[in-house]
């Protein structure tokens, strides 16, 4: 999602005598081997750390029996670590509570009845709450399936009703552990993950600056080929960190300076896809970040300078494009290295359009209001006719029938069919497709890993212990490069975990765990196919409406540039934050135009109106063309689906970037070379 709208010169096949395509379906891209993203080994020690705490206090205890317990609280160190320490605690927080009530839930009903069939169905609908939730919040990795997957378990869990409180006890208690791991490196890099998502960006941009001096004939450092495989690398580093940010998409940008009607190489086209991507996380990200204190607030402003650097590598003309690559891309290895931030001058229209140096006490960039943020955003994603809905009542079915069918054949752990159900199910009937080919694949290669190392895990509980800390470690080194290889250390771990509480024949286990996950994905699958998202195409046509409302804005904004005094940019102000409320159902101008308006007023001489409007035009603008973007590839993913609006979308993307190019063609050249500030 959220690439560059272009022709690809290919098209789904269309059933003769009617309006429906029928795609087909990859597979060579569902196995192909990515980067690893750069984080990946914060997740990874952050859970090994809080699994191993309670596992190994367990076993001095002799009480190895409750580690499904604690690992639900434990597995929650997974989340989060693309977010800045303040928004990571308050998410971090949320999550464990989803964790302790989800199981609450499950270990309740299983109390209270033994009827599979009756848990199945419970456990089924846990997991389409989980799936619609996850997505609506965009938590980022690894999403609803650690969820689910707990919650699933824990239905089938003999249980006592008496038994219930301490084992949710215990749960908390691992979920506190989990937080205080996750937010202990704040003591030592109070500031490591706004940093790297600067780094990210600047990195991008470097990228790009090679890449268009490479198609250009112009020598660079590293060339065409080093920009593409930069590019490549952060698309993928921005595309697994950006969920984790509310509204955090990826924009498409077209550069300042170019004509609408120029063609862009592929490669051209993939690096300013990857550095618009990344310089809307790195802006969605500093604004997490608290400056309530002058330190606080001049360690943002430098991130935020650098930013302001990267975001103009999309108006660059090329000429120093070489010696400009080689800066951003030094500046991107001191950020990551924990130095002393760089020092950036910036021209004067770019420190105006900064808006947020501490010098200038001016306060932080921050987002366009007008868009509902925390908890009403949430529930906004889930209101009745969201395209979330229909996903959540494809988890449900086909969760519960893949579970009646294990079930049928004689499965003894139909929870898995449910989890593996569960997990194929994306946002259409192509990525669900993929993944179900690569849960498939990795867990019959984690069998066979399992099987290879019985001798080992007989050895003892403490070596049992060693060997799932091993395989959450690896599961996370791996699942970033592909599904299927982190499937590999993920399947033989959960059937440790199976272990932990009743040892069961190996041979049964792993004959329950293959007949389950080839039930879960055909069953699935099935599923994807028979519950469609007809709503697909009909977000198109609320999104190209969207996307048309915003540009008429920022054209007008785009004119009243021109007004004299500030009456021009107070009248553009007016009609932007009028119009995007009428264009989202509002029949009069809303109570937070009023607000915004009456604390811009009393703050006007202090501010430059028409910058500060002119971002916030950018971010709408960018945001309406990201959801189109997004629309458009969830429904050209769907198996059946009626033909899209191909030349209506193409045509309003193609005027939404001429429009978003006209505001980006505002901020100048970057200056060619770093003067040190006192």
């Amino acid at each position: 999602m959220g690439k560059h709208a272009k022709p690809s010169g290919k098209s789904a096949p269309a059933v003769p005598g009617s309006g429906v395509r029928v795609r087909p379906l990859p597979i060579r891209s569902s196995v192909r081997l990515r980067r690893p993203v750069d984080i990946w080994h914060k997740p990874a020690l952050s859970a090994v750390a809080a699994l191993a705490i309670p596992d190994l206090t367990l076993f001095g205890m002799g009480r190895l029996d409750l580690v499904l317990y604690t690992s639900a609280g434990a597995m929650c160190a997974l989340y989060a670590h693309g977010l800045p320490y303040a928004a990571r605690a308050r998410t971090l927080l949320w999550v464990v509570f989803g964790m302790v009530a989800s199981l609450g839930i499950a270990l309740t009903a299983a109390s209270l009845t033994t009827s599979t069939a009756l848990l199945v169905v419970l456990a089924s609908l846990m997991a389409a709450v989980h799936k619609m939730v996850c997505d609506a919040t965009r938590i980022g990795p690894p999403g609803n399936i650690i969820l689910t997957f707990i919650t699933a378990s824990a239905f089938f869990v003999p249980q006592h009703l008496g038994e219930v409180p301490l084992h949710l006890a215990l749960a908390l208690g691992a979920g506190g552990l989990a937080w205080l791991v996750c937010m202990a490196p704040a003591l030592i890099r109070p500031h490591g993950p706004e940093r790297i998502a600067a780094a990210r960006a600047l990195e991008a941009a470097a990228g790009l600056l090679r890449t268009e001096a490479g198609s250009r004939g112009v020598e660079a450092p590293g060339g065409e080929a080093a920009g593409i495989e930069a590019a490549r690398v952060e698309s993928a580093r921005v595309e697994s960190a950006r969920v984790e940010l509310a509204g955090a998409a990826p924009v498409a940008v077209q550069p300042a300076g170019v004509e609408p009607a120029r063609v862009e190489s592929v490669g051209v086209a993939q690096a300013r896809h990857a550095t618009a991507a990344a310089v809307n996380a790195a802006w969605h990200t500093l604004f997490l970040v608290p400056a309530r204190t002058p330190a606080r607030a001049a360690a943002r402003a430098g991130l935020e300078r650098l930013l302001v650097r990267a975001e103009s590598a999309l108006g660059h003309d090329g000429r120093t494009a070489a010696g400009e690559a080689e800066r951003l891309g030094t500046w991107a290895r001191e950020l990551r290295s924990g130095r002393p931030l760089p020092q950036v001058v910036l021209s004067a229209e770019q420190a105006e359009e900064l808006m947020g140096v501490a010098e200038e006490a001016r306060g932080p960039r921050r987002p366009a209001p007008g868009r509902p943020h925390g908890v009403r955003a949430v529930l906004a994603r889930l209101a009745p006719g969201s395209p979330l809905l229909p996903i959540g009542a494809r988890v449900a079915a086909g969760c519960v029938l893949a579970g009646w069918v294990s079930m049928a054949v004689g499965v003894g752990h139909p929870y898995w069919a449910v989890v593996t159900a569960a997990s194929i199910f994306q946002a259409n009937t192509t990525l669900s497709w993929q993944r179900a080919l690569q849960r498939t694949l990795g867990n019959l290669l984690g069998l066979l890993l399992y099987t290879a190392l019985l001798p080992l895990m007989h050895v003892g509980e403490l070596a049992m212990i060693a060997l799932a800390l091993t395989f959450q470690l690896g599961a996370e080194a791996c699942i970033t490069r592909n599904y299927w290889l982190g499937s590999v250390c993920v399947t033989p771990m959960a059937l440790l975990l199976t272990e932990f509480g009743r040892r069961v024949p190996a041979g049964s286990l792993i004959a329950d765990r293959w007949i389950d996950t080839v039930v879960g994905a055909v069953v699935g699958l099935a599923c994807c196919v028979l519950v469609t998202n007809r709503r697909a195409a009909n977000r198109i046509e609320v999104a190209l409406g969207r996307v048309a409302a915003a540009e008429a804005v920022a054209l007008r904004l785009l004119a009243a540039r021109n007004a004299p005094g500030t009456d021009g940019a107070r009248e553009a102000r007016s009609a932007q934050e009028t119009e995007w409320a009428l264009e989202a159902g509002a029949t009069q101008e809303p109570e937070w135009a009023l607000e915004s308006r009456a604390t811009q007023e009393s703050a006007w001489p202090h501010v430059t109106a028409w910058a500060q409007e002119t971002g916030w035009a950018r971010d709408r603008l960018a945001g309406c063309l990201v959801e189109l973007r997004e629309a458009v590839d969830v429904a050209a993913g769907e198996w059946w689906q009626r033909a899209l609006p191909e030349e209506r979308i193409a045509r309003a993307e193609q005027q939404g970037h001429r429009a978003l190019a006209g505001l980006v063609r505002q901020l100048p050249a970057a200056v060619p070379a770093p003067v040190p500030v006192a």
